[in-house]
């Protein structure tokens, strides 16, 4: 299938500025959508009052990745070399090859921008799940302090273990490294990087991944992240998607954010229905 992909030009990668500004409208949803989120929002509640956890989940690792074309293989041998990470090591083959393809992402990106990366500081990753991907973001960002933050916190996987118990596992030997549950709408800390990767901009998102409505208030999260930015900090966000992308630029500029620039990935390591798009906001 060809050979891995280079680090592409800026024009190549559309590294831009992202469009003029607008207003996002106001979700409407329909009968269907409403009880949805009123099932999911029974079963939110009952996991985070029964706050149930097992101990701490490992993933089994699985040692090789197989079945990759000979372009991924390639990309992740010289990812590898580069940053020192062998996930196989640590996690089994679907787990790796995230970490893999956000490293890519990251990888990339930056390179693209021809922005240095904002290594030593503190850095919050929003809407984190069970932060599978803290090791890659751990290494490429170098944090003096790693925060992964979601709201959900203790959703119960088939295995008999939580949210919870698998984010200890990812965390566990990566330090000043935290895992918090919290409506980050209502945090207040001030840090030096904000990532966000692929977060709600529309309600549909929200019901597929059997979360209520109430948990859907876009405005007052990238406001949160605006007041939460340390002067010059860096937002970096990343969405399915051009058209997602629009949206949530909508968003980031109501909050009064400014646009640093867009990058949308040629090639993903993992193959998706619409390719990651990233971009850079500060204050």
């Amino acid at each position: 299938m060809g050979t891995p992909p280079s680090t592409p030009s800026r024009s190549a990668c559309e590294l831009r500025a992202s469009s003029p500004c607008v207003q996002p409208s106001p979700p409407r949803y329909s009968l269907g959508q409403r009880c949805r989120s009123l099932y999911h929002a029974l079963w939110f509640r009952l996991s985070e009052q029964m706050r149930w956890s097992r101990s701490t989940y490992h993933e089994v690792p699985v040692g090789h990745l197989t079945n990759l074309a000979p372009w991924q293989t390639a990309r992740i041998e010289s990812l590898r070399a580069r940053y020192g990470l062998c996930f196989e090591s640590h996690y089994g083959h679907h787990t790796s090859l995230a970490n893999y393809a956000y490293l890519d992402l990251l990888d990339q990106a930056w390179a693209a921008a021809d922005r240095p990366v904002p290594t030593g500081g503190l850095v919050t990753d929003v809407g984190c799940a069970n932060f599978w991907y803290a090791r890659t973001l751990h290494r490429f960002l170098q944090p003096a302090k790693l925060t992964g933050v979601d709201v959900e916190g203790f959703r119960l996987y088939p295995t008999g273990y939580s949210r919870y118990d698998a984010a200890a596992g990812y965390i566990e030997d990566l330090p000043q490294t935290s895992f918090v549950v919290a409506d980050y709408c209502r945090m207040d800390e001030q840090v030096d990087v904000i990532t966000a990767w692929f977060p709600f901009v529309t309600p549909a998102p929200v019901l597929a991944w059997r979360l209520p409505l109430t948990v859907f208030s876009p405005e007052r999260l990238f406001a949160r992240i605006a007041r939460n930015l340390a002067t010059q900090g860096t937002l970096f966000l990343v969405n399915h998607g051009t058209d997602e992308a629009t949206v949530a630029a909508a968003y980031c500029r109501q909050a009064g954010l400014r646009s640093q620039g867009q990058w949308v990935h040629p090639r993903p390591l993992r193959p998706r229905p619409h390719p990651p798009v990233a971009s850079w906001w500060t204050t």
